[in-house]
């Protein structure tokens, strides 16, 4: 099944916070099989905003170079994600960026990887695998 990461794995991944160990070993799975996690371009724009607001633009250019090379797929964010995502905030808790990752695993039939609780709004539509 289609791995779907959201900003909370991969900040968590980033900082070595509770729940790292997970995301590491999807890395390691995906770069043996030679396959790729899925990330919409929303999500990776939170991670950026955060890692600047953390650590400066300086920084948190570094560290994106190095999530570059990461097994992650970055998807955009086009009229049919966007239609998705739409139609999750319509329905309220949770937040817009949230949205694109539970959409983009709706349309790919994956599972969103997360510890961020606002994913209960989707979890009867959607699979979440709980990082904690």
């Amino acid at each position: 099944m289609v791995k779907i990461l959201d900003s909370y794995a991969l900040m968590v991944y980033l900082e070595k916070e509770p729940g790292y160990e997970i995301v590491k070993e999807l890395f390691t799975k995906a770069a043996e099989t030679g396959g790729n996690l899925l990330m919409t371009t929303v999500n990776w724009g939170e991670v950026f905003y955060i890692l600047i607001k953390d650590y400066g633009i300086e920084e948190a250019e570094k560290i994106q170079h190095i999530i570059e090379t990461f097994p992650i797929e970055f998807v955009p964010a086009d009229l049919n994600l966007t239609k998705q995502a739409a139609l999750y905030k319509a329905k309220g808790n949770i937040s817009y960026a949230d949205c694109f990752a539970a959409a983009l695993a709706k349309l790919h039939k994956g599972e969103v990887i997360t510890g961020d609780k606002e994913f209960k709004a989707v979890e009867g539509e959607v699979k979440i695998v709980w990082m904690s």
